[in-house]
């Protein structure tokens, strides 16, 4: 059963980390939104995906965004209850640093498993998302690639000569000229409009104009045909067949990363654990950092905490590289860099951690009444 001082815990932590999820979310939205502007400027990015594809990124995002926005929550609470002396009236009372531990897990729990959803489910399905998304903008990119607005496309040593005004957004093409000198015939055509795709296969490209007009047959002779026509077609021949998309391992489902015994895959999946692995760590970690009294000097304790979380995410970084590269062994794995840093961190403040502090107060009487005996 949570006592009223765990529920008062649990419910301004929790305030506090929503508070700063949503204060994240809107900085790391806004930044994505501002990019994905640029790559819309440049015609990387079609503008009828941009809220699709925005959405993805934050849903990849959000699982290494809770494990620092819990450690942040933690942290401005555990001050701010120090600063108004409430750490140490719960001390005087019975309630130290083994409740707080308690019920700092206790909400750590849900937290840890929201982040595990988004870690080993939901975060490969958006990367798998962004990548489709990528791979058509760019096969979309590809197949206008050499048609630009206003000149000249030759081909086949001058027998194709086609002239487009306009490419909008839609990659859509607009008053299109077509000279056309194949087969020792000529054909001219016009249109207002059409498109331009790429064959995979082949990699032929396919122009299909729509409502214009048709011209075949030289000038100046009797054998000339005119007409118009609603969808026409004119094939270009490429230089062979588009190259297959290389599939990342941040699409691959976590079941099968389970399965596989490659050490990329290994790498990728002990990723996906880490962020709700940190949960617990950064709560434990959180706690020491924090000083019971206001009158007690704060600043060592909040350069160890900002040092200790930088050095966290660094570090996550680095032992998932050296165990790709293999400079450390598979038995290790990339995991261990979170026991180092509490490890660490829990040797710099043992000198003045709780239990160190209730042996001394254990000791100091005991020290007086071995001097009185030897007086």
């Amino acid at each position: 059963m949570l006592g009223i001082v765990d529920r008062y815990i649990l419910r301004e932590v929790t305030k506090v980390f929503l508070a700063i999820v949503v204060v994240l979310l809107l900085i790391v939205a806004s930044l994505m939104f501002l990019r994905t502007l640029e790559e819309v400027n440049v015609g990387g990015l079609g503008v009828d995906v941009v809220f699709y594809f925005l959405r993805l990124q934050l849903v990849r995002d959000t699982s290494s965004l809770l494990p620092p926005a819990f450690f942040l929550a933690m942290l401005v609470t555990l001050s701010r209850l120090s600063r108004d002396s409430e750490l140490i009236a719960m001390n005087a009372c019975g309630i130290g640093p083994p409740r707080i531990y308690r019920t700092l897990i206790l909400l750590a729990i849900p937290v840890a498993l929201i982040t595990g959803w988004f870690a080993l489910v939901l975060q490969p399905r958006a990367a798998a998302g962004i990548q489709e998304v990528r791979l058509q903008q760019k096969g979309q990119a590809a197949q206008v690639a050499g048609l630009q607005a206003g000149r000249f496309y030759v081909e086949e040593q001058g027998d194709v000569v086609v002239y487009i005004r306009e490419i909008d957004r839609s990659k859509s093409l607009g008053d299109v000229f077509v000279l056309d000198r194949r087969g020792g015939k000529r054909r001219l055509v016009v249109s207002k409009g059409g498109q331009h795709q790429v064959e995979e296969a082949t990699g032929d490209h396919l122009v299909t104009l729509s409502n214009g007009h048709r011209f075949d047959g030289t000038p100046g002779s009797g054998a000339y045909l005119i007409g118009d026509f609603q969808e026409y077609q004119i094939r270009i021949p490429g230089s062979g067949p588009t190259k297959q998309a290389y599939t990342k391992r941040s699409t691959t489902p976590t079941l099968d990363l389970l399965k596989s015994s490659a050490i990329g895959d290994r790498v990728e999946l002990e990723h996906r654990i880490a962020s709700p692995l940190a949960i617990f760590t950064l709560a434990i970690m959180a706690i020491p950092l924090v000083d019971i009294s206001p009158r007690q000097r704060t600043s060592g304790r909040i350069f160890l905490a900002l040092l200790a979380y930088f050095s966290f995410f660094n570090l996550q970084r680095l032992a998932e590289s050296w165990l790709e590269a293999g400079d450390t062994p598979p038995w290790l794995g990339s995991l261990w860099y979170q026991l180092a840093i509490l490890m660490l961190v829990y040797l710099v403040v043992l000198p003045e951690s709780f239990w160190i502090k209730r042996l001394r107060h254990r000791l100091i009487p005991a020290r007086a009444a071995v001097a009185e005996e030897g007086v």
